[in-house]
């Protein structure tokens, strides 16, 4: 083994290792370490995650654990692999994609029992990397820090950040760029585009043996059902669901959700050219990428749909023998998608105007209120929020956020009467489900301009520090609830590679 990549000494971290997924066969993914880098240095360890993971955060932050986290060592237990997968890249196919600058170290088992993935991104070149340099630049592995946490601490499900590595080496884009790695933590790194990549070479022994692997990970009753395949889709299809309400209701936009984007764990994962809406408007796109506006804030569940039903012809040949039969149990699994996302998103809103028990109407007054605040131009994340001023009897914030605050009042005034019909402690419930801070555009961009140009990560922590308390107020913080004065607006977001 080379000595640049020997397991690290005993004052590394130790981690409880069980990699299932490199236990799998050849085709899955290639046995291949790391690149080292240059000077590797710490920016950012995730101390709390760290804990979760059953991991010494000490360890993990020393110069041994440093180069674990960059990609210069293996601790003890690790097999490094990248995986291989396909992907509808804005609907259109690719076959071959796999980890192109990734590296997967291993699954910890945590001290619950709970298994992860460890992966390493920014970490060199593969297979897959189809001409790339297989490295990352610090901005968007900060911006990939940034916003997986603040979904994390709203309570969304999400892939997570463990470390930020600089490598002391340049990356060249538009120009150099100062080089890092990231650590990714998700409950596995199986995609949509995984099944998709051993279904389009008609490799039906492959897709059983991925359906197997990722039911005893992540829907083990399913394993018990009449028909495992439909009792796996169904779950995915029920828990990406859940999880595109849940981004529609914080007004979060994904910006890249093709198929190599969609997990089945239903964990939000690579984020890229993402955004969070600020006044409202379900057409709002900001990816530079995104020339048609596929991945729009409002297009995002047809697109989740969309990638599911991608999801279920890979998996026709499992769900029946005949083909015919299999796409009707696919389209019947699929026809759950809509009522389930509906549902979800429906009690979302109803939640976030203080309504807990629907009545007759209130489906109605909400979809009201938003078309009001599109009209309007207002903050979306600031509106359900002040609402929780307006039931204490301060209509101001809400009202300065409206164009024509008249058109606020007219919706206000059958709403608080509504209101009245509820339970006590209205505006404590909106505050629990409506957040004040966000990672607002400029705010992140603020965050990654400093640390890109002057290696500056106080904007970063201070950021970071707000975000993971998203729904208490802050004293001294207001800059960070506050939309983007004009010259501040982010006109587009970039993809990280």
């Amino acid at each position: 083994m080379d000595a640049a990549l020997a397991p690290a000494a005993d004052l590394a971290p130790r981690f409880r290792f069980d990699n299932s997924y490199a236990r799998l066969p050849e085709p899955f993914h290639v046995r291949l370490p790391p690149v080292p880098v240059e000077a590797p240095k710490l920016v950012r360890l995730n101390r709390a995650l760290a804990e979760r993971l059953g991991l010494d955060a000490e360890a993990l932050a020393s110069p041994a654990g440093v180069e674990i986290l960059a990609g210069n060592r293996l601790a003890e237990g690790s097999e490094p692999i990248t995986q291989a997968y396909a992907g509808h890249q804005f609907g259109h196919f690719n076959p071959k994609l796999g980890d192109g600058r990734a590296h997967l170290l291993g699954e910890v088992i945590a001290p619950d029992g709970a298994r992860f993935d460890i992966q390493l991104k920014g970490s060199g070149r593969t297979p897959w990397s189809r001409g790339g340099d297989g490295r990352a630049a610090i901005g968007p592995m900060l911006r990939e820090y940034i916003i997986s946490e603040a979904l994390h601490a709203l309570g969304i499900p999400t892939t997570r950040s463990l470390s930020v590595v600089t490598t002391g080496e340049h990356v060249f884009r538009e120009t150099a760029l100062p080089g890092a790695v990231l650590a990714r933590v998700a409950s596995s790194h199986i995609r949509v585009g995984t099944f998709q990549y051993f279904a389009a070479r008609g490799d039906v022994d492959s897709v059983r043996c991925l359906l197997d692997h990722a039911i005893a990970r992540h829907d083990p009753a399913a394993a018990e059902a009449p028909v495992p395949a439909l009792a796996f889709l169904q779950g995915v299809i029920a828990r990406q669901a859940d999880l595109i309400a849940q981004w529609l209701l914080v007004g979060f936009v994904h910006g890249v959700m093709n198929t190599d984007n969609m997990t089945v764990s239903g964990e939000s994962i690579d984020f890229g050219p993402c955004a969070f809406m600020e006044a409202y408007d379900p057409g709002m796109v900001l990816s530079s990428i995104d020339h048609q506006g596929r991945y729009a804030y409002g297009n995002q569940p047809r697109i989740a749909h969309w990638n599911l039903t991608r999801l279920a012809e890979a998996l026709l040949p499992l769900l029946a023998e005949e083909e015919a039969a299999a796409i009707g149990i696919a389209k019947e699994a699929l026809g759950a998608f809509a009522p389930r996302f509906g549902a979800a998103y429906g009690a979302g809103l109803l939640r976030k105007i203080g309504i807990e028990a629907e009545r007759e109407g209130d489906a109605e007054m909400v979809q009201d209120l938003l078309k009001r605040m599109a009209a309007g131009g207002a903050d979306f994340t600031l509106a359900f929020r002040h609402l929780a001023d307006v039931a204490d009897g301060n209509d101001a914030p809400a009202r300065a956020l409206f164009a024509d605050p008249a058109a606020f009042d007219a919706w206000a005034e059958p709403w608080r009467a509504r209101l009245a019909e509820e339970v006590p402690g209205a505006a404590a419930r909106m505050r629990a489900a409506n957040p004040l801070y966000i990672p607002r555009n400029h705010l992140v961009e603020e965050a990654l301009a400093t640390a890109t140009e002057r290696a500056d990560y106080a904007p970063f922590e201070a950021l970071l520090e707000v975000l993971v308390r998203p729904f208490e107020r802050q004293p001294g913080r207001d800059r960070y609830a506050a939309p983007a004065q004009p010259e501040e607006r982010v006109a587009a977001t970039f993809c990280g590679t």
